[in-house]
């Protein structure tokens, strides 16, 4: 870390935080208050809100800063301390504290205002950083992955038993009617029989039961023993073969990814355990054969980060689009006693919004065919997503070049 370039960006926070004025770092700068390697060590851009500038100019007064530069769009002002180029601007009639990107990082015991590094991987001008954007991503990820794992092999067996019966008598009611265990999505599968499948982050296996009884080949991945021992003993139970891999789904080894795949499968509380979605879909588009598709079946994030329903009343409790890293329980808590809660481990989660989604599936070559969103069926909750699925195919390769 670049100590006087943090140095600095400390006090030009604290500076501003003492004249009240909301701000935000912007850029490189943003980048490593969040801890991404940068190379420009030089520059340092903060925002201002717009109708306090003048202010700002004056509370800078005493540093030399330059004449300030206005057009019909931005005004700006810059200074020099320690040897850093400090540009400071403000966009006209865009209010700083409503930036869905605009976040607090406590970096010691100074807090600072900076624009969420997720932001930049949109931005054509900082597309330069998005190497280091995701090289920090997938080295915070191993962490959070050690974390997840954790929680999901403590007492999941037990909740999965307290919420299907054992694995022989789920087995009964699957072979009954594998369809409905599909629903909605079956229908952008259609006949299984000799079809291969992947399910990512597949859990308890009654879903890859479901298609196997269809009759297709299909293998789990995901890095809970305690699913893969309940998944192996209701495929024995259900007469069908199962491949079991227990993995994290990003550290998938290579002869899994072979290209040959007619569907890649992850549905329900799944994405959000993921912090960046570019390595996700990479190793999804190297499952699919050409023609194979992607289905994700995921709650909605209307209902996961936004509303708070409790009986006829709906109450808007989030941001929708705050990029925050969370900590929550581990799902399959509320299928436990209580006393059998005690001391779980929680889970690292982050939310995404459809509009992530869709830029990242987009970004990653896979061709959207569907985004279909489904309502909640509860009679309160109508008019609210509560599901949505979408389905990406990967195209020809070749086709694709031309």
């Amino acid at each position: 870390m670049n100590a006087k370039y943090l140095h600095t960006i400390k006090w030009i926070g604290e500076l501003l935080e003492s004249g009240n004025i909301p701000y935000q770092f912007m850029g490189p700068s943003a980048l490593f208050i969040q801890g991404v390697e940068i190379r420009d060590y030089l520059n340092i851009m903060v925002d201002v809100q717009w109708d306090v500038f003048d202010e700002t100019v004056a509370l800078f007064r005493d540093h030399a800063p330059s004449q300030p530069q206005k057009n019909p769009e931005t005004a700006f002002f810059q200074l020099e301390k320690d040897g850093v180029q400090i540009t400071v601007r403000c966009l006209f009639n865009m209010t700083i504290k409503t930036d869905p990107y605009r976040l607090p990082i406590l970096v010691g015991e100074t807090e600072l205002w900076c624009q969420s590094l997720y932001s930049y991987l949109y931005h054509a001008e900082m597309q330069r950083n998005s190497v280091e954007i995701h090289a920090y991503l997938s080295a915070a990820q191993q962490g959070f992955t050690a974390e997840n794992e954790q929680a999901w092999n403590q007492n999941n067996y037990l909740a999965l038993v307290n919420r299907y019966g054992k694995p022989e008598e789920l087995a009964g009611k699957i072979k009954h009617n594998p369809k409905w265990r599909l629903h909605p999505f079956y229908k952008y599968m259609g006949e299984m029989s000799g079809r291969k499948v992947t399910h990512l982050m597949g859990s308890n296996g009654v879903k890859a039961v479901a298609m196997a009884i269809l009759g297709a080949e299909v293998k789990v991945v995901d890095f809970s023993r305690e699913n893969a021992t309940f998944a192996k003993e209701l495929a024995v139970s259900s007469d069908v073969d199962v491949e079991y891999v227990v993995s994290d789904v990003l550290s998938l080894p290579s002869e899994h990814v072979l290209g040959d795949q007619d569907f890649v499968l992850m549905e329900l509380g799944v994405l959000h355990y993921l912090i960046d979605l570019q390595p996700l879909l990479e190793k999804v588009k190297g499952m699919l054969k050409p023609g194979g598709r992607f289905i994700l079946h995921e709650f909605h994030p209307i209902s996961t980060k936004l509303i708070t329903s409790t009986g006829k009343k709906h109450k808007v409790t989030g941001n929708y689009f705050a990029p925050a890293i969370e900590n929550n329980e581990v799902a399959f808590s509320k299928h436990m006693p209580q006393e059998d809660k005690q001391g779980l481990a929680k889970v690292v989660q982050r939310k995404w919004t459809i509009g992530e989604l869709i830029t990242a599936v987009g970004q990653s070559g896979l061709v959207i065919k569907v985004l279909e969103e489904e309502p909640n069926h509860k009679i309160h909750d109508i008019g609210i997503p509560k599901t949505y699925t979408l389905v990406a195919e990967r195209i020809n390769d070749m086709h694709g070049a031309e």
